[in-house]
């Protein structure tokens, strides 16, 4: 199996985030997200039946968590876990370079 280059390819800007599945199987999903300006659409919120874990490899990013609150800063290096069902959106990503996030998708426990 090739190795993955984690950052490379990296758009300048986009329209949308990208969203690339990197492997999946046996009840896991691995994504490499690219975000640069990219939040959430008003309103909108992720809720999850998966637990996910994201690793933020470049940039920076910030989430907007609810029941309870909260706003998570994350920078490259961060590893942050949400879990199965935890509302949660992107509040903000830095607009003057690539956000590299590796997300892990399995079942809660």
């Amino acid at each position: 199996m090739d190795p993955i280059p984690l950052l490379a390819e990296l758009p300048a800007g986009t329209p949308e985030e990208l969203f690339e599945t990197l492997r999946q199987g046996s009840g896991v999903r691995i994504e490499r997200i690219l975000s640069r300006g990219h939040s959430s659409p008003p309103g909108f919120w992720y809720d999850q039946a998966e637990e996910e874990t994201v690793v933020v490899i470049a940039g920076a990013a910030e989430l907007e968590l609810a029941d309870p609150e909260e706003r998570v800063r994350l920078v490259a290096g961060d590893l942050f876990t949400l879990p199965a069902h935890r509302r949660h959106r992107v509040a903000w990503t830095d607009p003057s370079t690539t956000t590299v996030w590796l997300a892990l998708f399995y079942a809660g426990g």
